[in-house]
């Protein structure tokens, strides 16, 4: 015995071509977080699959509770005591929350076969509770936010009392109450000796909450260490193999004329009174709680959003937007918060997304100029430095970081006045992210002006030359880079009336 509640020693998996895994270990120690981490790409998710049963593997040994397991399967995986929380959530829309929590392992009458709704509404609704969510068990899963689905996935693991609990990227849609209610049961779980197993790319989220960290780079076994013996420097070179000398990197410009300015925008329901101005070369940072309002704002200004008043001015003429096409004309762009489903069309290839928005550019009467269609792809993988095979890669093979900068490079291919980037770095590794602000930094030395909609409140004081802060669907403060404070712009986003306008 070793005293590890799970150990995985030289694992490796290889797909057609491509070795994603190779002599990579792991242990897991009972009533601790150990936290998983690495570049996207890094081969996180491909071993916690191999762990779940999804992927089996093509050397290397799993033990578990001092016991080898040959085979692992799914379910074999569940009769083990492990359960894995999912990046992609895994509900059925039209079922409730209390059948969701329960699929497969319904509480029945005896041997009827019978459903026992009264104790599985009992026993979600306790499920729910440990999680301090107030939710009726029989809500459609369909008619909840992506925050609340994620925590209903994390209510479904708890439900099984796993032993070994695999979390990924678990706050990446939640709100701070329910990231704070999510780490009081991180905390409850340990102390009941459940070993937990937790991939963030938040650093400030892998300090707070990890035992240790074990890191991955490029399919192998780097180190691990304890969290409270390492720094974020030495984390970042363990990742990337590199130091990365500013965690955010931000150039100084000097802002030209007002390239945007937004009055009185309102959206029924949504927003109201909304106005700002954002300069040639600057970066405007845009703050807030989720459902202040923000992505709202930023469908409203590309045309996604059906606008009932005010006014929109690109380089001092008023525009008049309505849907997404007059956008693109008076040169905005927008990379949506969500690449996955309205940022890419995840089976087409790269060269195809890129040249989705610039259509005009590539085509004549209607019919495809194949090569300027590859110059227009090549060009945007030699800018932003997209590791691929080439354009015609399919999106979705790509990590996340690069599908991320499909996005930006498809947009910046139409030569955008104006960038609205909404959560631009959600899901991406340190590296990658580093990245992307390099790029953000090169657009506002080109005179782009740039509006940054993000959770993150040190990316938005790292990168931001000015912060506005959004409440209920209006701006409650605006602060100037030298002033903004994380206590002044959480101040202003819970709806504080003293914030400092500029």
């Amino acid at each position: 015995m070793t005293g590890f509640l799970l150990e995985m020693n030289e694992i490796s998996k290889s797909f057609p071509g491509v070795k994603v895994l190779d002599n990579v270990r792991l242990d897991l120690k009972r009533g601790e977080v150990l936290a998983l981490m690495g570049e996207n790409g890094a081969g996180k998710s491909t071993l916690m699959k191999i762990l779940g049963g999804i992927y089996e593997r093509d050397g290397g040994t799993i033990t578990v509770k001092g016991e080898m397991v040959e085979r692992m399967t799914p379910d074999i995986a569940a009769k083990r005591g492990i359960a894995i929380i999912h990046q992609e959530l895994n509900l059925i829309p039209h079922l409730s929350v209390m059948e969701n929590i329960f699929l497969g392992r319904e509480f029945t009458y005896g041997k009827s076969g019978l459903v026992n709704w009264p104790r599985m509404r009992a026993e979600a609704k306790r499920c729910l509770e440990q999680l301090a969510i107030r939710l009726d068990p029989d809500t459609p899963v369909g008619a909840l936010s992506v925050g609340q689905q994620q925590m209903i996935e994390i209510a479904k693991a708890l439900s099984m009392q796993a032993d070994i609990l695999v979390l990924d990227e678990p706050t990446a849609a939640l709100t701070k109450r329910e990231i704070d209610a999510l780490f009081k049961v991180i905390a409850s779980l340990k102390q009941k000796g459940v070993g937990m197993i937790y991939i963030s790319h938040r650093m400030e989220e892998i300090f707070q909450i990890s035992d240790r960290i074990t890191v991955l780079r490029d399919g192998q076994y780097v180190g691990t260490v304890e969290t409270a013996r390492t720094n974020l420097d030495e984390l970042v070179k363990m990742m990337v193999g590199r130091e990365i000398t500013e965690r955010f990197p931000k150039v100084e410009v000097t802002p030209g004329d007002v390239r945007l300015r937004v009055e009185n925008l309102s959206v029924k329901g949504k927003l109201s009174g909304i106005s700002f101005a954002v300069r040639s070369g600057e970066i405007v940072g845009v703050a807030g709680l989720m459902g202040a309002g923000r992505t709202e704002m930023a469908k409203a200004l590309f045309g996604a959003e059906r606008i009932s008043g005010g006014q929109i001015f690109v380089d001092g003429k008023p525009v008049r937007i309505s849907q997404p096409i007059d956008a693109i004309r008076a040169g905005i762009a927008l990379v949506t918060e969500n690449r996955k489903e309205e940022g890419l069309v995840l089976p087409l290839s790269v060269r195809e997304n890129i040249s989705l928005p610039n259509l005009t550019k590539v085509s004549a009467l209607g019919v495809m100029k194949p090569q300027t269609e590859r110059e227009l792809s090549d060009d945007a993988i030699k800018r932003l430095l997209i590791k691929t095979a080439g354009g015609e890669q399919a999106a979705v093979s790509l990590s996340g970081g690069n599908q991320q900068k499909v996005v930006i490079g498809k947009w910046l291919a139409t030569r955008p006045k104006i960038l609205i980037l909404d959560e631009p770095t959600r899901g991406v590794d340190i590296g990658a992210k580093k990245e992307i602000y390099d790029i953000m930094n090169r657009l506002a030395q080109e005179g782009v002006a740039i509006l940054m909609i993000s959770s993150e409140l040190p990316e938005v004081l790292g990168m931001s030359d000015r912060v506005l802060v959004m409440h209920e669907g209006r701006i409650t403060g605006e602060f100037m880079r030298e002033e903004a404070t994380q206590e002044l712009i959480m101040h202003a986003a819970t709806g504080g009336t003293n914030s400092h306008a500029v």
